[in-house]
């Protein structure tokens, strides 16, 4: 069931994602997908309204067009949330929007980088690491940071299928099986 809830996604992403490209809007379009889609996961009240069947279509289609204009200014973004809310899809916008953003980074030739550390990094720490995975990838990289404590020192970095370990972690589990072995 999960890879035919991806299926249908990739539908709806590609089809917003393809009016996005037609018009030079992509990337409005996909910001503003990915902020409504943070609004629908941040608030109950919103999932209540819009999915509870107790609530009549009108009346949900009410609610939505009274939000709409604030969170997304963008006709074409407001017509596919209204076409979602009348399909039943609504639930799966965090899928939609996940699906466009990845459509929209191999569009682009950007990838992105999830770095953990064990500490925050500081702004000029994560543009080395920014460049030095852009030069290793041959792509525009954007990073999501994240922190563990954990990992002790050192981070992780995960680009796709290319996991780079750096984490004293990690070095002193690969040292205590040298020991053990």
């Amino acid at each position: 069931m999960a890879a035919l809830a991806g299926s249908i996604s990739r539908r709806y992403a590609r089809a917003l994602f393809s009016i996005g490209v037609d018009r030079g809007s992509f990337e409005q379009l996909g910001k503003e997908l990915g902020d409504f889609a943070e609004l629908w996961a941040g608030s109950a009240e919103l999932r209540q309204a819009l999915a509870n069947p107790i609530f009549k279509a009108s009346e949900k289609k009410n609610v939505l067009l009274g939000l709409l204009p604030r969170v997304t200014p963008t006709p074409d973004v407001q017509k596919f949330l209204l076409l979602l809310l009348e399909r039943r899809r609504l639930q799966a916008v965090a899928n939609i929007s996940r699906a466009y953003r990845e459509m929209a980074d191999l569009h682009t030739g950007r990838v992105r980088a999830q770095v953990t550390s064990a500490q925050p990094l500081a702004p000029a720490e994560l543009e080395r690491v920014r460049t030095s995975l852009a030069r290793r990838t041959g792509k525009t990289v954007i990073i999501e940071a994240a922190v563990d404590s954990a990992l002790i020192g050192g981070l992780v970095a995960r680009v796709g299928d290319l996991v780079l370990d750096g984490s004293v972690r990690t070095q002193l589990d690969s040292l205590r099986d040298k020991l053990l072995n």
